[in-house]
């Protein structure tokens, strides 16, 4: 046996050392890798903040759209309506993509919602130069009340913080179903050419269809806007 005197002084204070002191494990390096939840890693009050953040940036940024410049684009007949202008087509795989994540954000409210494809008919891209006063534009455009509101990334970040369903509240609520007669397509085929935009006659032979537009459709008799619009004046 060893003297008391002659016990190495680093073993006598490794055996003593306190538990608190041990090395980690692999599990617990694990553990601390792994990341916290959102409710651990941000307080209610930082949370609270962001929050207050994000609603003031959207307020912001839609107060320049409304009021940065005096020729800001305005809609004379969208006052009590969601007016969206897109195209259904794939030729742009980006821009579709975004007219079909706006669509699907702003049916979410059952509000009512005018759509206007520029690629069904080529009116509503006269329409929207005009009222713009670009040629160059790009999809989708979104109007509230008549007032313009922006594109994609204007529209996903309003509906982040809540200001989208604050803007859209005041608009009557209206039935989601798909309309019975056009099935929520908003167009039909021309019965006068029967979608062929051509019309015969024994003077003039073959003609453009006066009706519809080039492909051959007009706007729903029953769920549009404009074609209910027109009948009332």
């Amino acid at each position: 046996m060893w003297a008391p005197w002659l016990k190495s002084p680093s073993r006598e204070h490794t055996a003593r050392a306190p538990r608190s002191q041990r090395s980690f494990s692999f599990k617990d390096i694990q553990n601390l890798c792994e990341p916290q939840p959102e409710s651990e890693a941000l307080s209610p009050r930082s949370a609270s903040i962001l929050h207050r953040v994000k609603i003031s940036t959207s307020v912001l940024r839609l107060w320049a759209h409304r009021n940065a410049t005096p020729h800001s684009p305005k809609l004379p007949d969208g006052d009590q309506r969601v007016v969206i202008y897109y195209t259904s087509l794939r030729v742009v795989r980006r821009t579709f993509e975004d007219c079909k994540t706006v669509r699907s954000i702003l049916r979410g409210f059952r509000a009512p919602i005018d759509e206007r494809d520029l690629s069904m008919d080529a009116k509503f891209l006269d329409e929207l130069q005009e009222i713009t006063g670009n040629k160059t534009l790009t999809l989708p455009m979104v109007f509230i009340g008549g007032l313009f509101i922006g594109g994609a990334e204007e529209v996903k970040q309003l509906h982040e913080s809540g200001e989208l369903k604050r803007l859209i509240q005041g608009l009557p609520v209206v039935d989601p179903r798909a309309c019975d007669f056009c099935g929520g397509l908003r167009f039909v085929l021309c019965q006068k050419c029967n979608g062929s935009h051509k019309v015969y006659s024994d003077k003039g032979g073959f003609r453009p269809c006066m009706v519809c537009n080039v492909n051959g459709l007009i706007m729903c008799p029953s769920c549009s806007p404009l074609r209910r619009r027109h009948k009332e004046v």
